[in-house]
């Protein structure tokens, strides 16, 4: 089967475009560069039109006059793969609830949709439908809905996302959550001593007990710290100031019981925008934060790994409009790191049943709570079983090239 993915690749690096890389890899990679399609035992064959449309984070939802071109330049070059290489289904990422975002897909669907004969839609972003319903003109919404009209197949990752397919009467809707490769493969070995090791002296130290292996080499010698890590983009909707506040206020509960436990945030990501740098920049140097917060600015490969493995908890308390199945908490569950995170959109389908680290927004109080609960209840091991079930790409891949194969 040949497919043309008009999607982007990184860079700017988020969720959405690492995704399409494992796709695009795991498929076999772009067969204009040699690859050799359904070689893989997928069955597809790849033709890839790296739609870049925003060049950093900064410029991703925004308006720009250049932005015009390049959506001219992409669909121009999808038409020609479509007659060159007799590509005849088109594969494509809708917006989020940007209006922005929104005209690009009109332009998109205007300019392609007639020349291919199947299009699939898979659905990164979550709320679309809801957005249309209840932020946009009735005339905008009447034209979205005519330039998606039916399609062949949508994709979507969760339950939650279901109603942005069947806002667009999808002719078929496949559920395929997302996955990424195992980044510890080892973790039983290298990862899961020391996860056990120090959640064993936490628990003795909140419960005013001597710790007995407090000088396991496993610990390390910080163990009545707790390491909690941030990993996204640092932004108030992802729920970075919502960490701090957290995080501040387990503190002081800490200090108000007269535990021995403190708790630290680690907060890894890059900034969008300059007022919300700065903001943290001058949060950091008050009393309440300066010894409580460290920032490790964008980490990648061998230093994001090693962040992962020292960290004891995950704290993501995003109410981001877009958010759906984020990959930073697949990866911390993967890394068998407990996490708080909130009850927002599709992200509770993705924990197992009354997992105690859910909050319903971002209260501080609320996740000092949730972070506290964590530290002494939970190892993480029950999320890397998780991981191991529902989110490897193994998985995905075999799931996902099912779905496409199915609009044969």
């Amino acid at each position: 089967m040949k497919l043309l993915i008009f999607a982007h690749t990184p860079p700017p690096h988020h969720g959405q475009s690492y995704m399409v890389k494992l796709m695009l890899d795991g498929f076999g990679g772009d067969c204009r560069n040699g690859a050799k399609g359904g070689a893989n035992g997928f069955g597809i064959e790849c033709h890839h039109v790296n739609a870049r449309f925003s060049r950093t984070l900064e410029d991703v939802g925004e308006f720009h006059g250049w932005k015009m071109i390049l959506v001219l330049f992409y669909c121009l070059q999808a038409i020609w793969y479509r007659y060159r290489y007799q590509v005849k289904t088109f594969y494509y990422v809708p917006a989020p609830g940007k209006a922005v975002a929104l005209y690009r897909d009109w332009l998109v669907m205007l300019l392609c949709r007639p020349f291919f004969e199947k299009i699939i839609l898979h659905w990164h972003a979550a709320g679309l439908a809801k957005w249309l319903e209840t932020s946009v003109q009735i005339r905008s919404r009447a034209l979205t809905y005519r330039l998606f009209k039916p399609v062949a197949l949508s994709i979507v990752l969760s339950n939650y996302n279901l109603a942005d397919a069947k806002k667009l009467l999808s002719r078929q809707i496949r559920v395929v959550s997302n996955g990424i490769p195992d980044p510890c493969p080892n973790f039983a070995e290298t990862i899961l001593p020391r996860r056990r090791d120090r959640f064993l002296v936490r628990k003795q130290l909140a419960a005013g007990a001597t710790p007995v292996d407090y000088s396991s080499s496993h610990t390390g010698d910080d163990p009545h710290v707790v390491r909690v890590l941030y990993l996204a983009h640092c932004t108030r909707e992802k729920g970075l100031f919502a960490a701090m506040e957290g995080i501040a206020a387990a503190n002081r509960d800490l200090v108000a019981s007269k535990s021995p436990l403190r708790m630290k945030l680690f907060v890894a990501g890059n900034f969008v925008t300059a007022n919300e740098q700065f903001e943290f920049e001058r949060m950091i140097k008050t009393p309440e934060y300066a010894n409580s917060v460290e920032y490790l600015g964008f980490i990648s490969d061998a230093k994001k790994e090693q962040a992962l493995r020292d960290a004891d908890l995950f704290c993501f308390p995003t109410q981001y409009l877009g958010e759906n199945q984020p990959v930073n908490l697949i990866e911390a569950m993967a890394f068998g790191l407990p996490v708080v995170t909130t009850q927002w959109r599709s992200l509770p389908e993705m924990f197992p049943p009354d997992y105690p680290g859910l909050v319903r927004g971002q209260s501080a109080q609320e996740i000092a709570d949730a972070l506290f609960v964590l530290t002494t209840q939970k190892t993480g091991e029950q999320l890397r079983e998780n991981f191991l079930r529902h989110f490897t790409l193994e998985r995905h891949l075999a799931s996902l090239a099912e779905a496409i194969r199915s609009t044969e």
